[in-house]
């Protein structure tokens, strides 16, 4: 899937019932988990780790659904381990099934090199954005054996929710409350009125693009 496309509007089968992802995201953001099967020690971190984010998470206004290939009724033993492993009573998010690989194969997750006991290749760890227009807006690829890091998650999750509502860009190791860019398209008095503190680095080009800004609030 390409950065700007549609998210499919699929129908899945989860721990939490049939839903339609759309429905499900409903009007805010939504976050994508896939994993290669359950009951894998990488994905038990993950997903507990996600569940111990869950305010954060509702904090941003975005929703968390999780895809793994095994049956719904796998899902929910293995939840059980997920639970004691993290000392958490609830788990809030749904997992989707996909023991055939449908979903994983049209939606181009799976792993040419990592493959499974049977010589079948992996679902590869693949983070998906959706934005409240349902489009995706950032995806981020890690091989099987490579888990998430959730500060990452959260930080360009503020980054795109920033940035979709203001002229401004997020800059290498930025976080939350830090200098922004301003956008090269905000010039002359547009510039002043939206960002009067705006400071310029001077550069050997003598190019005035260096250009930053507090975070607009």
């Amino acid at each position: 899937m390409l950065l700007g496309s549609v998210f499919p509007n699929e129908e899945v089968n989860t721990t939490k019932g049939k839903l339609k992802l759309h429905d499900y995201f409903g009007d805010g953001w939504g976050v994508f988990f896939t994993h290669p099967a359950d009951y894998t020690p990488v994905c038990t971190t993950e997903l507990g780790t996600a569940e111990s984010l869950a305010a954060e998470f509702s904090k941003r206004n975005c929703k968390m659904i999780a895809l793994s290939c095994n049956s719904v009724s796998d899902h929910q033993g293995w939840i059980k381990d997920i639970k004691s492993y993290m000392g958490v009573e609830s788990f809030s998010y749904p997992i989707i099934e996909d023991s055939k690989r449908d979903l994983a194969v049209k939606f181009g997750m799976l792993d040419p090199v990592e493959k499974d006991a049977a010589g079948l290749p992996l679902t590869a760890r693949v983070v998906f954005i959706i934005g409240p227009d349902k489009k995706l807006k950032l995806s981020i690829y890690y091989p099987a054996t490579t888990g998430r890091n959730f500060d990452e998650i959260l930080r360009v999750i503020d980054s795109l929710q920033l940035t979709a509502y203001k002229k401004v860009a997020t800059p290498a190791n930025w976080t939350q409350g830090g200098r922004c860019m301003v956008l090269p398209s905000v010039q002359g008095e547009e510039c002043q009125k939206l960002f009067p503190e705006t400071e310029t680095k001077e550069m050997p080009s003598g190019k005035k693009y260096m250009r930053f800004t507090p975070q607009p609030q």
